[in-house]
């Protein structure tokens, strides 16, 4: 077993809620949907909850994510992460 599955406190395979926040854009949701789906090809956008910020500036995508190591895990948030558009995953 690796060092990193030791010590994690997730067991998987797990369904994970990931959150990403970026600007309000149409394309915005689009984009970390086909970036989940690189890793989970199986993601179901239909359980997506979105939320715009007060202003309407920003939106909020949880997503839940069914991952099977950390690793996968890992990749998500670094690919979301990547994007110019988001602005934190949390």
């Amino acid at each position: 077993m690796k060092q990193a599955e030791k010590e994690s406190l997730l067991k998987f395979p797990c369904n994970f809620d990931i959150k990403v926040m970026g600007e309000s854009v149409e394309s915005f949701s689009e984009s970390m949907i086909k970036i989940i789906k690189k890793q989970d090809e199986n993601f179901n956008e239909s359980r997506i909850e979105m939320k715009g910020s007060s202003n309407g500036k920003y939106i909020s995508l949880t997503c839940n994510v069914y991952v099977t190591s950390q690793e996968q895990l890992d990749k998500i948030y670094m690919d979301l992460s990547k994007n110019p558009m988001t602005k934190f995953v949390l």
